[in-house]
């Protein structure tokens, strides 16, 4: 979506937002419309497939759930109809931590990443509206795969092919008899650089949590890792941020490297 229709929109966020000027964000890879105003964001989601209702319904339900346990958007006014879902959230302050800044000052970085990361591993999980198990993220996947929903085009280069695997229902069974060891955590869902934003030196809150919900650890640290190297690689944004090493995130973590589990939730992740 190039251009918010706001005679589209339901009355009550056509309201809330009528005559603001805004900016469509397309940064993010979600397939959604996303479209920035000053103080609130509205996301807009194709939602006809069943499925795709219900995970963003659930969605809703853990941004709601996670207000006043940590700094993320406000639900303002959240509506449906029989095409799509409207949701008009408020608007986090601060910075990307992809922003070139950081980028040039990686010890600084990972530091404000491993506070991230144990902002979430802070919260208490009880009532938590989602659980995204091993078992369950396993399960979507077995559906994507099955449903020819996989763009294997958008895959990191050796995942498929000469030397990585066959073809998804590779992936999918190599999956099925690796399962590591469930850790389970608050989990961002989508932890990778765009949706942590930083400001005076904190943490200043997370955005995009579509995925967030109880989950493995290791796979947000997954998707951290990935996201890191490819921002520094010269893969988004194209300019290359030579001798930062992704292990500087582990280090700041205080944690010793599992680069077993790492490369299991990527490749987990190449099937969504």
């Amino acid at each position: 979506m190039d251009t918010l229709e706001i005679n589209n929109l339901p009355s009550s966020i056509k309201n809330l937002i009528n005559g603001k000027p805004y900016m469509v964000d397309s940064f993010g890879k979600s397939g959604s419309g996303v479209f920035v105003f000053d103080d609130c964001v509205l996301k807009i989601v194709d939602a006809r497939n069943k499925l795709i209702r219900e995970h963003n319904e659930t969605s809703v339900q853990v941004i709601r759930w996670l207000e006043g346990k940590l700094s993320v958007p406000k639900v303002i006014c959240y509506e449906a109809d029989n095409n799509f879902q409207y949701l008009l959230m408020s608007r986090i302050s601060g910075k990307m931590s992809c922003d070139e800044y950081y980028l040039e000052h990686p010890r600084e970085l990972c530091r404000l990443l491993a506070q991230a990361f144990k902002m979430l591993w802070s919260v208490d999980l009880a009532g938590c509206p989602r659980e995204r198990s091993i078992d369950n993220e396993f399960e979507e996947a077995k559906y994507r795969v099955e449903n020819n929903l996989v763009d294997i085009n958008n895959a990191e280069p050796d995942t498929f092919g000469e030397g990585g695997f066959e073809n998804p229902q590779a992936l999918l069974a190599w999956l099925q008899t690796h399962k590591p060891e469930y850790e389970p955590v608050l989990s961002h869902g989508d932890f990778c650089l765009p949706n942590i934003f930083l400001k005076d030196n904190q943490v200043s809150g997370f955005i995009d949590l579509g995925a967030a919900g109880i989950g493995d650890k290791w796979r947000d640290i997954a998707l951290c890792y990935r996201s890191l190297r490819h921002n520094v690689d010269g893969t988004f944004g194209g300019k290359i941020y030579p001798n930062v090493n992704p292990d500087l995130l582990l280090e700041e973590l205080g944690i010793e490297p599992n680069h077993e589990k790492i490369r299991y939730y990527i490749l987990l992740d190449e099937l969504f």
